[in-house]
């Protein structure tokens, strides 16, 4: 089975970045370059992950989080929050958002593979 992934991002190096850390999996990676976009993105494709920029230019990716999560249709898709600020407040934040998983910039590909195939993986038995 082949992931989709919706990596909401407004810095078109970091898209690229990582398309190809994904790209080694064969995930198909799906982009949204604002928060507006990525809700409306995500309730009409229904990806398996969300990797969510924060600072966006239009709405923050905290309050897409926040949006995402209110939607009983879409509060089942898991969210990792990717950004520069990696102080343990910024984490709590997140977390409390409804975030399934933290990265900070710069993202190093075994850490973004890792997270996805953790939080993607079937529970055990």
């Amino acid at each position: 089975m082949t992931l989709k992934i919706l990596y909401v991002e407004d810095n078109p190096y970091n898209m690229r970045l990582v398309h190809k850390m994904l790209k080694v999996m064969n995930y198909e990676t799906l982009e949204a370059i604002d928060g507006l976009t990525g809700l409306q993105m995500a309730s009409e494709i229904r990806p398996d992950v969300i990797l969510m920029d924060l600072n966006l230019p239009d709405i923050s990716g905290i309050e897409v989080i926040y949006r995402l999560k209110k939607n009983p249709d879409l509060l089942h898709i898991p969210i990792v929050a990717i950004t520069a600020d990696g102080s343990e407040e910024n984490y709590h934040h997140c977390m409390t958002a409804g975030c399934d998983g933290f990265l900070t910039k710069p993202i190093h590909r075994a850490t973004l593979l890792k997270i996805v195939e953790d939080i993607t993986a079937p529970p055990p038995q």
